[in-house]
């Protein structure tokens, strides 16, 4: 017996030494031919089999477990040129292949079929939908293409009003949804009042949006996250552009040194001819001085094959001076920077790992001055953190990642009224959260995924548990069927401003102030029509629990403990998303609809009823057209319907009779809140563009856009006044009156 149990472990270990001997790997980057920048989500397949992978953040793939013997790869991306390769792998080989993949140009004669449909392998797993900037670019926006307002036009996704690029997704309001930037967190990315975001497209490599049941990587807020990454810059040559705008200017150089690349892209107003202007015209309500900046940098370092560095920054501000009254004016001042370093280095071809350290800072100063009182407020966000994420993929059915996330989160408010302190707060708490995640192929038409992340915050000292599942089963070929379930926590809160996004502030939770929490279920099917088309159903419910606001009614909030600040309440929200897409061809676009229903409900408002947050709009159709007249010439169409908002309409009046102010006190009105629904919304916006080369030199691009081409008059708001009957007059407020024009003119050389 003891024998014999000998030669069983005998065999057992010689045995998997010699079956991993046996088995190959294959792994490497994805890249651009032209520019050396690396393809997030690119497909890499073995022909005829059913391994492949898609590339990760870093645009790195792996294949292992692999059979010895001849193998046809081939790796897509959409937008480029196809790549096949023949290569043999011997038993126990670890093949190193790097990939670069050529542009695909447009054709004039013919419809271009870049890459096979399962390029877009990562991008059909349920909830995810990828941007790309050439699109941000190429869509018709009110004075300057934006990454926000491009997101706007995806099922599931709502913007406020036309003055808006916050991102309401699935009935969740902005912070909700967690902003990356090089996998840094950006907490107030606002320009012009919040007009549009501060991503700069001349910048940004990619964008990725998880609209809900987001895996166990990411963590932090209830909703959704968007992940944005900045270009590594060109590892071939020096190239740039210089773009002109009516309300911005941007310009962006990047290209190669000796180990690396670098990237540094600038965008500020222009604005103040137009401003100087139209004050000399003497028009009110015109700024006496504003702008705003931008820039984004990188660095990268190839410090070997395997280790790889890099150093990214965004600095952007906002100022302005505006006068309102005879001697009163508000000044505001604010902004966001972040520095990202990031070492990514790979153990092994089954081991990848990648480690983050950030930085990130929000600040809002605005000032209002009255005659000879001075109201001021500082604001500041520091976010200081390191990340480690791992992951270990041993053969085709298993993958693993991992990863921590620990940092310290400071939050500063001051405020006073004329030269003296009304509120002091300080905050500064430590946060760490730790995730793990399989994902398990039982089968070829089977995937699973499960994970868990655990979350601490220091501020009320709370500790939180985050389990996440996804199933996916390919009923045919090219039919998915999706489930996904998530548990999220938020520990932090935005007070916003309908005004000035400046005005924005961060809060935490606290003692008697728990964090907010909700689960969300997610189903969905995937699937082709032809080569061409892909169609996407799906449907979602979920739940917002201990939701936790400034309470809007307190009459003075000095003396109070922190918890008796806030108001409690939770909410739901559930809807359905239909998404038709064409991304080849000389006409492409897609087509999205949107049903949801969102509600919320706190004790202070509508007798503890559920209410419609503004935000709450039954049926969204967004329509997105191209077509590429030939190889200089695009038209590009947007076409958005919207069911009207909610909104409070006066029901009541009543007069104060017994008034110790005086007798002539104005009515108070009394209505149900957001009981009444503005107009329906819908707009059209056109445009076209034409490249050429510029004497030779130089591409160049004009862009000329129409922006509301029939001239519809949306609502923005209504605006109730008191008359001298005591009839109330309403008075329509609309957002984009009349159509707009928009010009701009972009250089590449």
């Amino acid at each position: 017996m003891k024998k014999g149990l000998t030669l069983l472990l005998v065999l057992f270990w010689v045995a998997v030494p010699v079956q991993a001997r046996q088995n190959a790997s294959l792994s490497g980057f994805v890249k651009d031919a032209t520019s050396g920048e690396t393809l997030l989500l690119a497909n890499v397949v073995l022909l005829g089999t059913t391994q492949g992978a898609a590339t990760n953040n870093a645009g790195y793939y792996t294949l292992t477990g692999l059979a010895p013997g001849t193998y046809v790869i081939v790796a897509s991306y959409i937008g480029y040129q196809e790549y096949r390769l023949q290569v043999t792998l011997a038993a126990g080989e670890n093949r190193r292949l790097d990939i670069e993949l050529s542009p695909q140009g447009v054709l004039i004669d013919e419809v271009v079929v870049s890459a096979d449909r399962e390029s877009e392998e990562e991008l059909r797993k349920i909830g995810v939908v990828g941007l790309k900037v050439d699109q941000v670019r190429q869509i018709p926006t009110v004075l300057e293409p934006d990454v926000f307002r491009s997101l706007q036009l995806l099922p599931g996704v709502k913007a406020a009003s036309d003055y808006s690029s916050g991102l309401y997704i699935r009935g969740g309001s902005p912070d909700q949804t967690l902003i990356l930037l090089d996998r840094t967190t950006v907490y107030n990315p606002t320009h012009f009042f919040g007009f549009f975001s501060t991503f700069n497209p001349d910048a940004i490599k990619d964008v990725r949006l998880y609209k809900g049941g987001y895996p166990a990587e990411y963590g932090g807020r209830l909703g959704s996250v968007v992940d944005i990454y900045n270009k590594d810059g060109n590892r071939r040559a020096t190239h740039g552009s210089v773009s002109l705008g009516l309300l911005a200017s941007r310009a962006v150089v990047e290209g190669p040194y000796r180990k690396g690349s670098w990237m540094l892209a600038v965008r500020r107003s222009t604005l103040e001819p137009l401003l100087a202007f139209l004050k000399n015209q003497d028009i009110n309500g015109i700024p006496d001085s504003f702008y705003f900046l931008d820039m984004n940098g990188k660095v990268n370092y190839d410090a070997s094959q395997n280790n790889l560095l890099s150093l990214s920054f965004y600095a952007g501000q906002d100022a302005l001076r505006l006068p309102f009254v005879t001697d009163g004016a508000i000044e505001l001042y604010y902004g966001n920077r972040t520095v990202t370093a990031n070492w990514t280095h790979i153990f092994s071809q089954k081991l990848f790992s990648n480690f983050t350290f950030t930085s990130s800072r929000y600040f809002s100063e605005p000032r209002f001055d009255f005659a000879t009182t001075v109201f001021e407020r500082t604001n500041n966000v520091y976010d200081v953190s390191a990340k480690g994420d791992f992951e270990y993929i041993p053969n085709e059915r298993h993958a693993f990642k991992g990863g921590f996330w620990s940092g310290i989160f400071t939050f500063r408010l001051l405020d006073t009224f004329d030269g003296l302190e009304t509120v002091s707060e300080r905050t500064q708490a430590p946060y760490v959260s730790a995730y793990a995640q399989h994902t398990f192929r039982p089968a070829s038409n089977w995937e699973v995924q499960g994970g868990v992340r655990a979350n601490y915050f220091g501020e009320g000292g709370f500790f939180r548990l985050e389990p996440r599942l996804r199933l996916e089963h390919r009923l045919l070929d090219d039919v998915r069927l999706q489930l996904g379930y998530g548990r999220y926590y938020q520990f932090l809160t935005l007070i916003t401003s309908e005004a000035f996004s400046g005005f924005d502030v961060w809060l935490t939770t606290g003692e008697g102030v728990r964090p907010a929490y909700g689960d969300q279920f997610v189903a969905g099917v995937n699937t082709g029509l032809g080569r061409d088309f892909n169609v996407s159903v799906e449907g979602y419910y979920r739940t917002m629990k201990q939701l936790f606001e400034l309470n809007p009614f307190l009459p003075d909030a000095a003396g109070l403990a922190y918890a008796d600040l806030f108001h409690f309440g939770d909410g739901f929200a559930y809807g359905t998303e239909v998404f038709l897409e064409k991304r080849r061809g000389r006409l492409n676009g897609f087509l999205g609809y949107t049903f949801s229903i969102t509600r919320r409900r706190f004790p202070s408002l509508n007798d503890f009823e559920f209410y419609s947050p503004k935000y709450d709009r039954t049926h969204d159709v967004n329509l997105v057209v191209n077509y590429d007249l030939s190889r200089s010439w695009r038209l590009t169409g947007v076409f958005n319907y919207a069911t009207g908002q909610a909104y409070t309409e006066p029901a009541s009046q009543y007069k104060l009779l017994d008034n110790p102010f005086s007798s002539q006190a104005p009515n108070v009105i009394y209505s149900p809140f957001n009981k009444a629904r503005l107009p329906a919304y819908h707009r059209m916006d056109l445009g076209v563009s034409r490249r050429a080369r510029f004497f030779g030199f130089a591409d160049y691009e004009l862009q000329i856009q129409v922006i509301n081409a029939y001239n519809r008059r949306n609502i923005w708001f209504y605006l109730f006044e008191f008359e001298d009957t005591n009839d109330v007059k309403r008075t329509e407020v609309p957002q984009i009156p009349v159509p707009i024009p928009n010009l701009s003119f972009t250089l590449r050389f």
